[in-house]
């Protein structure tokens, strides 16, 4: 595979949108530390076990046959006659984690079914092979979701989990050495094929735009690691998913053609903390295609322009993979990639290890004040059934805050789920409250989101499938008050912070200092809600660190705010513990930039000095890239079209009569509001683009076509003032 990226490179043909950054190659010291990495992600339990991986094959040959069967058997029952019942013909194709040969031990398989035109989606596979495949005892936990944007099967097959779409051609006979990547295969196909095909031809087309693939899985397994660890691997939560993590690798891997994995780490770290969105992360230029199909583009489609993070898919029809990141998700992960490439160039200098960077995310520690969801259901199918319904419309609850509160509420929702052995048939979300402006105490203005939570709830709750014990809560937890059931072996753990949290928690703490003092933060986080007798929870933040701005308004149907500087709070309690028992050991790369490096680091004064020139080279190089086409593509719509768009965009569709399941819930739901000073509180004056690093707030905040400026607080200040959010809520009450 070695050869791959050289055989590119001298025929001249450049892999990506842009020149490489950099040709430089390993030295032998990267080779040493490269080897050492991928020791270290065996060691962890990254790599399957030689014979689980003929028992994946076992399985994805016996499939292959059953679909072959299934195939002659609907042809036969639908009156062809016996030579086309012959001819006639299924393939089974994979696609995701496994093609891309990054997959663990005991993931899924993402499979694909490719039919021809008489075999139906609704009555054939669904019907008919879910039908053969129920009878099978080597089948087990069956479950299909005939309703999602991706129609998809689910199921075991020998112990080996199976996820199993669909795709019906336009031609009567599917060969054997069917070709998917060309576009021709898409001729007359419906939404849904299109959809179900994207997956299979996405996975082979990053593979042949990497220059070397092998660094490329050894790469993207560190990175998927990382994001796990980290708590920023989900893309129902709002995060990033297994294809988005592969095309942000792939992205790197092609500057940085003949770089070893060590290094691609670090230079992804670098890229995308200089990466200014929505500027897209792009594998190839995207082509129009001769079939009419719609390609991503924010300059002709107003729906694109909503997309915060946009990384497009390098098969046609090329579309945004990660439309679902919100301003409070893309925050978050912003922020981790400069903790990244923080920790990396710490390990360039032998100051640094891979333990640092693996650190698991303190999340139950991380904030004072979290939104926990609680779902629950009679029995084991409606179960199956109700999660997967709330799992895909968790996001909207933290679009509707974001909204809601004029951004101003940051939500950071755990991308788990976590089970009380207790209580069958249920399990709980958690999603972390932080504010990120403060206003003077005595210029508070409240904000109620109790409609927030009844709109959230009323949407989960039209459930098409709804049935009796079928429920959902929502209620305010504090730190201390957070379940047992959520820690490893159900023991919360005492605080074990790392050096770095402590120094986090002690700028927080300097901040607060100067804001007022730390003694009165905490008087009034003692405090309780007037005429309702609960604690009130303050959650205050430093004001924006030094070299920040001010930020730029958001533009809402009914006032316009300004977003200031995405500063994430550091941890009140910073913990290591979490439910993640995997850690990594030590293996720092120590590596220095290959254009200047030739021998292991030594302690001379000419090693950082060439460094830093070449860092300043590469985010010259960086910086370039933004200047695209694409580079600041939108005049980013209203917040509420925002949410419209991206609630109803890409979501599993319902339809059906469900009036009598959105009723009011008010009458059991208490109140959470969140105080802060004047909603249209604004500081456009303050805002400079000279003083931008790793984003461009005007990009990243939605400014709207006409702005409005409020008069500018002094010391502005988020106080959040919560009482509770709901008791359980039966069906329709």
């Amino acid at each position: 595979m070695a050869d791959l990226g050289v055989i590119n490179q001298y025929n001249g043909q450049r892999l990506g949108i842009t020149e490489p950054i950099s040709f430089g190659g390993p030295t032998e010291y990267d080779v040493k530390k490269t080897h050492e990495l991928e020791k270290y992600l065996e060691n962890v339990g990254l790599y399957e076990k030689q014979e689980e991986a003929v028992r994946r094959e076992e399985v994805l040959g016996r499939l292959d046959q059953i679909v072959k069967h299934w195939v002659k058997t609907i042809s036969r029952a639908k009156g062809l006659n016996e030579q086309l019942v012959q001819e006639a013909n299924a393939k089974i194709f994979t696609f995701g984690s496994y093609r891309l040969g990054v997959h663990s031990p005991g993931a899924d398989i993402d499979t694909l079914c490719v039919g021809p035109r008489h075999a139906t989606r609704e009555e054939d596979f669904f019907g008919e092979l879910h039908r053969m495949l129920s009878e099978m005892p080597e089948v087990t936990e069956l479950h299909p979701v005939p309703d999602a944007f991706v129609p998809v099967m689910r199921f075991k097959f020998n112990g080996v989990s199976i996820d199993l779409l669909y795709a019906k051609l336009s031609l009567w006979v599917v060969p054997e050495d069917l070709d998917i990547s060309q576009d021709s295969i898409l001729q007359n196909a419906d939404e849904q094929t299109v959809r179900s095909l994207n997956g299979c031809r996405v996975t082979d087309q990053i593979l042949r735009l990497v220059p070397n693939i092998q660094n490329f899985r050894t790469t993207l397994r560190c990175m998927r690691f990382w994001a796990k660890r980290r708590g920023v691997y989900s893309n129902v939560a709002g995060f990033l998913g297994g294809i988005n993590w592969a095309l942000l690798v792939a992205r790197i891997c092609q500057l940085y053609p003949n770089a070893l994995p060590n290094m691609l780490v670090s230079r992804f770290f670098r890229v995308y903390t200089q990466w200014r969105w929505p500027t897209p992360v792009m594998l190839c230029d995207i082509e129009e295609g001769s079939l009419g199909l719609q390609v991503w583009d924010p300059r002709r489609n107003p729906k694109d322009r909503y997309h915060l993070m946009p990384i497009i898919t390098p098969a046609y029809p090329c579309m945004n993979s990660s439309y679902n990141v919100s301003a409070s998700t893309l925050r978050i992960m912003t922020e981790e990639f400069q903790r990244g490439y923080e920790i990396c160039e710490a390990m360039e200098s032998n100051k640094g290890d891979w333990d640092s960077l693996f650190e698991p995310y303190p999340f139950f520690t991380a904030y004072g004040n979290y939104l926990q969801i609680d779902i629950n259901a009679e029995n084991a199918d409606d179960y199956q059934k109700w999660k997967g319904w709330v799992e895909s419309r968790l996001r909207t609850l933290t679009l509707k805050i974001e909204r809601h509160t004029y951004n101003m509420l940051q939500c950071h929702p755990h991308p788990g789920e976590f089970t009380d052995e207790s209580k069958p048939f249920h399990s709980s979300y958690f999603m972390g409250l932080q504010s990120i402006k403060e206003v003077p105490a005595g210029e508070r203005e409240q904000f109620d989101i109790r409609m927030t939570v009844d709109e959230f709830k009323q949407t989960v709750n039209m459930y098409t499938m709804w049935k009796p014990g079928m429920e959902i809560r929502v209620s305010h937890v504090r730190q201390k008050k957070i379940p047992a059931f959520v820690f490893p072996g159900g023991i919360r753990p005492r605080s074990t912070r790392s050096s770095g949290e402590r120094k986090r928690s002690l700028e927080m703490k300097s901040g607060l200092d100067k804001l007022g003092g730390g003694k009165r933060r905490k008087k009034e986080n003692d405090d309780t809600v007037s005429g309702v007798g609960l604690p009130r929870l303050s959650a205050s933040l430093p004001s924006i660190s030094e070299g920040g701005h001010a930020g730029s308004p958001i533009s809402t149907a009914t006032s316009l705010v300004k977003v200031d500087h995405l500063e994430m709070d550091g941890s009140s309690e910073a913990n290591t513990e979490r439910t993640d028992t995997e850690m990594l050991h030590p293996a720092n790369n120590g590596e220095l930039d290959r254009s200047v490096q030739q021998s292991p680091p030594l302690s001379t004064a000419s090693v950082p000095s060439a460094s830093s020139n070449s860092n300043e080279a590469e985010k010259v190089a960086i910086e370039k890239m933004m200047s695209g086409p694409y580079g600041s593509q939108q005049d980013l719509p209203e917040l509420d079209e925002l949410e419209v768009d991206v609630e109803n965009a890409h979501q599993v569709e319902y339809s059906g009569e469900a009036a009598k399941l959105s009723q009011e819930t008010s009458s059991v739901m208490e109140a959470v509001e969140i105080g802060i000073s004047g909603a249209t509180a604004a500081h456009s004056s303050s805002f400079a683009n000279g003083s931008l690093e790793e984003l461009e707030p005007a990009e990243l905040t939605m400014p709207g076509p006409v702005q409005i400026t409020a008069p500018v607080q002094k010391k502005p200040l988020i106080r959040l003032s919560f009482t509770s959010l709901g008791k359980a809520t039966s069906h329709g009450s």
